[in-house]
């Protein structure tokens, strides 16, 4: 079943700091929408459904359903300021998309197979070097994620991006950019752990191996 989002959003005309202290006060959030060749369009959302919403990966890469009054608009999130000690949403960015113009967004990375990886069952650990990317495509090709298989990865392997699974009519934009570009998206190495104790294991045997020291002046034999 595919995902939908829904914004419920009115109409603002007061704007300004004060404004938006105001709205945040009575459980809003300030907003603004623009692009797709009409004017940008400041916005009033609720806290409690941008909170509910904000809680699903796929909304933050995912086509939104504005609605303002009985029109509706595609759009996705650009931006999103929070409070850095409070759960308060300062203000959000919103972009209108249309069907025949590509969008570029950073799409998140979800890793398969990291369970039964024979490296991980070697003990070592994964490094997830990226956690998203930026891809272009038309509205209707944006995908909630790209997939990548890392469960064949020895200890000492990695994965790039010509190794994900990209959807038709997808394009990832680093890759675009040409030689050098294939960056390494995940690892597996040694656990960090195991190298110390492997380091310290000589240097102990080392000192614990010498001879026997007699006893100095002032020490007593027993």
């Amino acid at each position: 079943m595919a995902i939908s989002f829904e914004l419920n959003a009115e109409p603002r005309s007061d704007t300004g700091k004060g404004a938006s202290r105001r709205l945040r006060h009575a459980g809003k959030v300030p907003a603004i929408i623009y692009g797709g060749g009409t004017d940008p369009e400041p916005l009033t959302l609720s806290l409690n459904e941008v909170i509910r919403n904000l809680e699903h990966e796929a909304f933050y890469s995912h086509i939104l359903n504005v609605k303002v009054g009985s029109a509706t608009t595609r759009a996705v999130l650009r931006d999103l300021q929070r409070h850095p000690s409070r759960p308060v949403i300062l203000h959000m960015d919103l972009q209108r998309v249309s069907e025949s113009e590509k969008i570029k967004m950073n799409v998140p990375l979800h890793f398969e197979g990291e369970d039964i990886a024979p490296g991980v069952k070697a003990g070592g650990l994964v490094s997830h070097e990226l956690v998203e990317v930026e891809i272009e495509c038309l509205p209707r090709d944006l995908p909630e994620y790209l997939a990548i298989d890392i469960s064949a990865l020895e200890i000492g392997d990695s994965v790039h991006l010509s190794d994900l699974v990209v959807p038709e009519g997808v394009t990832v934009l680093e890759l675009e950019r040409g030689e050098g570009h294939d960056l390494s998206v995940a690892s597996v190495h040694v656990a960090r752990v195991s190298i110390e104790v492997e380091e310290a294991a000589p240097q102990a045997a080392a000192e614990g191996g010498g001879e026997a020291k007699e006893p100095g002046e002032g020490e007593s034999a027993d």
